[in-house]
């Protein structure tokens, strides 16, 4: 009979005082077995030593070296930066910027930080798009320029200028393919 074991990984805190862990900083762990089974505790070495002989005595113990989680890789576009530069944009009003704006919000949505809410098409035939900020609730009404894909790569390789990236392989990129550009092709939206 196979036995499921839930042991929580090391914690960042010490279990008694709460304190965080620093880098190189001694701890014990300690496993208890009890009738919800296996718990685990992680302990700075005053706590550890302050309490070592109350209660009943550890399944397993061991002391350790604790390190510091590395912070995750940034992302090649950051979503700030994005964001920012959309929101500085339509502050400007500049029409000429109207498909880096859209493209802008397109890599927005699909970042998962815009999310569509309504589609209108203004008496004049113009598109429009209102998006809503996941998590501030602000909306945002950006024109659809309807890009073709002979119109996206040039675009696209605004975007990723204004944003300070380099382009690494735009003179070897088929135009209206992804290859070689940090964006996302809004070209689902133009079908």
């Amino acid at each position: 009979m196979a036995q499921d074991w839930e042991i929580k990984p090391r914690s960042q805190r010490c279990s008694r005082c709460n304190a965080q862990f620093v880098d190189g900083q001694t701890y014990y762990s300690a496993l208890h077995f009890d009738n919800d089974g296996y718990n685990r505790g992680d302990y700075c070495e005053t706590c550890w030593l302050a309490g070592s002989g109350s209660g009943a005595p550890p399944y397993s113990l061991w002391k350790g070296i604790y390190t510091a989680p590395t912070p995750p890789p940034e992302e090649p576009l950051k979503k700030e930066t994005a964001e920012t530069l959309l929101r500085r944009l339509i502050e400007e009003e500049d029409s000429r910027r109207a498909a880096v704006i859209y493209v802008l919000a397109v890599m927005l949505e699909r970042k998962k930080i815009l999310v569509e809410r309504d589609v209108q098409m203004k008496d004049d035939g113009l598109l429009v798009r209102v998006y809503e900020h996941r998590r501030t609730g602000e909306s945002f009404v950006i024109t659809d320029p309807r890009l073709s894909l002979d119109r996206l790569q040039p675009v696209q390789e605004e975007v990723v200028s204004l944003l300070g990236h380099r382009q690494t392989q735009s003179s070897s990129a088929e135009p209206g393919t992804d290859e070689g550009c940090a964006t996302d092709a809004p070209d689902a939206k133009n079908a």
